[in-house]
């Protein structure tokens, strides 16, 4: 079963809490802190793959979980960060969050994090100084990324085939490459995408075959706005109009309409048109319909006449379809930069983080509101059980200057703080 779009919810894994531990050995007199830090909660990753062509999986597994860091021990014992979660997709899988998209997979063995794991805490040990030798700070491991994903598959292929219902492309790339596409001889016999590679020359072309477009399709009409996604990536445009067709003009036109309603871009699209089931119509008559179709085709844009059920005229036509392939492919090689085989990801270490932070007090909860992304991060990390723990967030926002900024806003030692999505707490201790 094809399927080209799904939900699925993403959660990384939580960072493991640090450890409060002091050394209890016979014969060491005052042992000092060491407790180790939590390990670090495993990534989602995507990796793209060409042994798969639907996200139907998706379907029954909508749930993407990393596995969470383990919490540090004594003896400066760290955490085992948690298992990444490699998730396999088929090459040309979006992957959108809140509607925009934060990943875009078109090469085998592609690899992006989609949610980072959170950081683990740092254990008592990493708080030991010269002026304060029995700290009983540890902090907590954060949350890993969560939220619900979009996935939307576009196939990638090197031509894509356009035209109305039973036109003939279904037959087409049944004749000229390893596809089994359902055939009839009814419109909307092709209900899915399907994908084929045929053999020209010394090289090879992958074809994509989508269901017939009809007029209204770049509006959802017969469903076409649902298929024309698949041939968005494609380099070149076959478009296959049959023979017998009334105006084969008018239904040229009609499809390059809909083009360019659903995409501007994809109507620029390089092309190649021909017509097909020419196998019983006498030689007048077949160069009468291609002279009508010559009339409305962009200047040099060529004309084949086919049959695919007689193989006739294929041949031609996949060499001029794989000429324009390589000139595109061509181009873009030049305009997309080398990248490496590693990993894709963002990260955002903690001496990155911008100190720009924001103070703004809220009249109906009579609360003060504090955000910025460095502060945010401490206090996400902040055991607000613990009094140590938090008189310590409150020497960093004297440090970067919050404190000084509350009071001068009006804060009392009751007055409630809030940063980020982080419990409350007061300015001082009470």
């Amino acid at each position: 079963m094809f399927v080209d779009t799904a939900k699925v919810t993403v959660q990384a894994g939580k960072g493991g809490d640090g450890a409060v531990s002091f050394r209890h050995e016979i014969y060491v007199d005052k042992g000092g802190p060491d407790g180790g830090d939590g390990g670090r909660g495993g990534d989602v990753i995507f990796q793209a793959t060409e042994n798969l062509n639907t996200l139907l999986d998706f379907r029954y597994k909508p749930e993407l979980k990393a596995s969470d860091g383990q919490a540090g021990s004594k003896r400066k014992k760290a955490g085992r960060s948690g298992k990444d979660f490699i998730v396999k997709v088929p090459l040309g899988t979006l992957v959108k969050r809140d509607g925009e998209t934060i990943a875009d997979l078109t090469e085998n063995g592609q690899e992006i994090v989609i949610a980072k794991g959170g950081d683990g805490g740092f254990g008592n040990a990493h708080f030991k100084s010269s002026t304060r030798q029995a700290p009983k700070i540890a902090e907590l491991g954060e949350m890993g990324d969560a939220f619900e994903a979009e996935l939307e598959l576009k196939l990638l292929a090197d031509v894509g085939l356009v035209g109305f219902p039973n036109a003939g492309k279904s037959t087409f790339l049944s004749v000229v490459s390893n596809a089994k596409p359902e055939i009839a001889d009814y419109a909307f016999t092709t209900l899915t995408p399907n994908l084929g590679v045929a053999d020209i020359d010394s090289s090879s072309l992958l074809i994509a075959d989508i269901p017939g477009l009809i007029e209204g399709a770049s509006e959802g009409k017969g469903l076409g706005d649902a298929f024309l996604r698949h041939v968005e990536r494609t380099a070149v445009l076959l478009h296959l109009i049959d023979v017998y067709s009334d105006d084969v003009a008018k239904s040229y036109q009609t499809i390059r309409e809909e083009l360019q309603k659903y995409s501007p871009e994809l109507a620029t699209r390089p092309e190649v048109v021909a017509l097909t089931k020419c196998e019983g119509l006498d030689d007048d008559i077949v160069a009468m319909q291609r002279d009508e179709l010559s009339k409305v085709l962009p200047k040099d844009t060529p004309v084949f006449t086919i049959s695919a059920a007689a193989h006739k005229g294929l041949t031609e036509v996949l060499r001029a379809l794989q000429a324009k392939v390589s000139e595109v492919r061509a181009v873009q090689a030049l305009e997309t930069p080398e990248e490496d085989d590693e990993t894709t990801v963002i990260t955002l270490g903690e001496d990155q983080l911008s100190n720009h932070w924001e103070v703004i007090f809220d009249q109906e909860l009579q609360i003060y509101q504090v955000s910025g992304e460095k502060i945010e991060k401490f206090a996400r990390r902040t055991n607000y059980d613990n009094y140590e723990t938090l008189n310590r967030l409150r020497d960093i926002m004297r440090k970067l200057g919050i404190y000084h900024e509350l009071t001068r806003q009006g804060a009392t030692g009751e007055s409630l703080i809030k940063i980020g999505d982080s419990p409350e707490f007061t300015l001082v201790e009470q």
